[in-house]
């Protein structure tokens, strides 16, 4: 599990999905095509965004029909904010820290015919964003893997794979309870490529419980990894977080290493 844990073995996965000579500027996932800019994350070269789709229920045999708005931070190529509101959602905002990003979930909204429904705004989380905009879903498929608290990023894309010292994932637990409508939710997924103590003391130092609602074994090459969609909730005073559980779908899944 250190192995899998490695932020260098992660940083040279950005580093190989970038100069791929196979890369393409569209690909298939779920029965529908997507564009890929050159410098926005890949989906085809990381399990985490199909994982990601199938946990929310966002996959084409099982999509889960809803209303109501929706964040997706860190929207990459925004298929999942493309999805969700093909799903239903009416009010979908796709925000990302990367320009391209953006452009890249204009293009993806705009192929599907929902771009009147998506707004792709830079942001760095919530920074971006109108002080008074509120959602009731609000979702980010981490940059789980942890890097030294020094390290400095060498491109955007690296942002995409791993979060320094978790001073991401600090912000997003106690920023994103503060954007919600009064019956919203906040979800992450995360899984145990990530430090999993690390984000449960975080949780408890903001004052943030976690629990999870579903988790599903997943096999990247040779490890074996569980990928968790985790809601945040306010606890009313801080101290040690636990994770709590929720009875959910629990299924192997098999996808690209």
């Amino acid at each position: 599990m250190q192995e899998v844990r490695n932020y260098e073995r992660s940083l040279e996965r950005s580093r190989q999905a970038l100069r791929n000579q196979d890369r393409p500027s569209t690909f298939t996932m779920y029965g529908r095509d997507w564009d890929l800019l050159p410098n926005v994350f890949a989906p085809i070269y990381s399990p985490s965004t199909e994982t990601a789709m199938g946990l929310l229920g966002l996959t084409e045999s099982v999509a889960v029909p809803r209303t109501g708005s929706m964040l997706e931070v860190g929207c990459g190529t925004g298929i999942i904010a493309v999805s969700s509101a093909l799903a239903g959602c009416d009010r979908v905002v796709a925000s990302d820290i990367n320009p391209e990003a953006v452009r890249n979930a204009e293009l993806n909204a705009a192929r599907h015919g929902v771009d009147n429904l998506v707004r792709a705004v830079d942001s760095d989380l919530f920074d971006g964003l109108d002080q008074d905009e509120r959602f009731d879903t609000i979702f980010w498929s981490s940059n789980y893997v942890l890097a030294p608290e020094a390290y400095e990023y060498g491109s955007v894309h690296e942002r995409a794979y791993v979060d320094p010292g978790y001073s991401a994932h600090r912000r997003f637990l106690a920023e994103a309870p503060n954007r919600l409508t009064p019956n919203g939710s906040v979800l992450l997924h995360f899984c145990t490529r990530g430090d999993l103590v690390s984000l449960l003391r975080i949780a408890g130092e903001c004052g943030r419980g976690l629990r999870m609602l579903h988790s599903v074994p997943v096999q990247e090459g040779e490890h074996h990894v569980e990928h968790m969609l985790i809601e945040v909730t306010v606890t009313p005073e801080r101290g040690d977080a636990r994770l709590g559980c929720a009875e959910g779908n629990r299924e192997p899944v098999r996808t690209r290493s």
